[in-house]
């Protein structure tokens, strides 16, 4: 997928450098009325193979959203060995409006899934800025015999929610993955697999945005 520029929205992180406390305002209930540039960086991972995915933002910058059309992790009869795991990394740099600052408060991942009995699949998600140690992973587990759509939510308390650096541009990493294991069934036999894409062929996993104001200098 080649960078880009997206604006009128905004992306977020459950890592970064905390603000200090002092001086520093509550959550807003109104996003900031300025636009938002989010620049794509680079998108890499055999989840999201060039041109398959897509960062779109939304006009009143409360979310962001990301779009694949080939992400498909499987293991049984047609599988290659490496494809029981799938991922996808987006680099992205966030330009926010002066005197706001941002915290990811919630991420949909949404996707298709049917695996046989004694399979299961896992979704994992992870966010990051470019110079942060700490990495925050989620994680979520769909056992078969399952054939359906399936949904996982990550939510961050307001009081846990953790503020990019006022003033400060770093690059934000989202890295995703799925896996699929055949466990008890017989791959010889059967074919188990999970998308995080849908029946028509895509599929919006959608991150949610609180926004604050930064400290008066």
């Amino acid at each position: 997928m080649p960078a880009g520029l997206f604006t009128a929205g905004a992306i977020a992180a459950l890592l970064a450098t905390p603000l200090s406390t002092h001086g520093s305002s509550s959550v807003i209930t109104n996003p900031p009325p300025d636009k938002i540039v989010i620049e794509v960086a680079t998108v890499n991972g055999s989840g999201c193979p060039a041109g398959t995915a897509a960062v779109a933002v939304s006009p009143d910058n409360t979310a962001f959203t990301v779009t694949y059309s080939q992400y498909l992790a499987q293991v049984g009869v047609g599988s290659k060995p490496t494809d029981f795991r799938k991922n996808c990394q987006l680099n992205l740099n966030v330009h926010v409006p002066q005197g706001f600052t941002y915290a990811i408060a919630a991420a949909d991942y949404r996707g298709y899934a049917k695996l046989e009995a004694g399979a299961y699949g896992v979704q994992k998600a992870s966010y990051y800025f470019q110079g942060s140690p700490v990495t925050t992973p989620s994680s979520h587990t769909f056992r078969g015999n399952y054939a359906d759509n399936w949904q996982a939510t990550d939510s961050v308390p307001i009081a846990a929610l953790v503020w990019a650096p006022c003033g400060e541009l770093r690059n934000f990493n989202i890295n995703t993955e799925l896996r699929v294991n055949a466990g008890t069934s017989d791959p010889s036999k059967t074919t188990s697999f999970m998308t995080m894409d849908s029946t028509d062929g895509s599929i919006n996993t959608i991150y949610h945005l609180a926004w604050k104001e930064c400290p008066k200098p």
